[in-house]
């Protein structure tokens, strides 16, 4: 039998204003502003005073599927704009040491002497995410409202310090996401 629809709703968390037009979805909170389009799914985005209900009429499984991952980047979204999130990477070398260098206001980087190379690496940070170092040797942060942007920035680090032509089982050496946080922590 087929299905007439499934639904979702969200709770609006207190400190955020949510705004949707024409399947954009706005949210401010206190870190700031973070907008997202799901124009390529169709869907209902329905805002009601307290929650935001997401409903699709007449579903296949995907679209069904569909209506939880809307949930989960909304909550995404609401956690970004309350909190924040902030991923530490940590450097790995056997031999030679991998220097890190932070330029451009913090929103690049600059890796060198990877594996002895004379090469230097550079990685643009995404949009809204800015990188410093921890204080800790061999450690940089990632700091970001936007998930998506933030492990995107991540993952474009690692991946620029990927080994070529050798064994990756015995040449370990990069740059890895040592932790996964939130820059506001909550109050117990």
């Amino acid at each position: 039998m087929k299905q007439i629809s499934a639904s979702d709703s969200i709770p609006i968390p207190n400190d955020c204003k949510v705004k949707i037009d024409r399947r954009i979805v706005t949210v401010d909170g206190p870190r700031g502003q973070l907008k997202k389009s799901f124009k390529h799914l169709q869907c209902e985005l329905i805002l009601n005073k307290s929650s935001i209900l997401i409903r699709v009429w007449f579903p296949n499984r995907k679209a069904v599927a569909c209506v939880r991952t809307i949930c989960s980047h909304i909550n995404n979204m609401f956690t970004g704009v309350q909190r924040g999130y902030k991923y530490k990477m940590k450097s790995v070398y056997a031999h030679f040491p991998i220097n890190i260098n932070i330029i451009n206001d913090n929103t690049h980087v600059e890796v060198h002497n990877f594996l002895g190379e004379k090469f230097v690496r550079r990685v643009n940070l995404m949009p809204g995410v800015t990188c410093k170092p921890t204080g800790q040797k061999d450690e940089i942060m990632l700091e970001g409202n936007d998930v998506e942007n933030v492990s995107r920035s991540a993952a474009l680090i690692q991946q620029s310090t990927t080994v070529k032509n050798k064994d990756i089982r015995k040449f370990l050496d990069g740059v890895y996401v040592s932790e996964k946080t939130h820059i506001v922590e909550l109050e117990e």
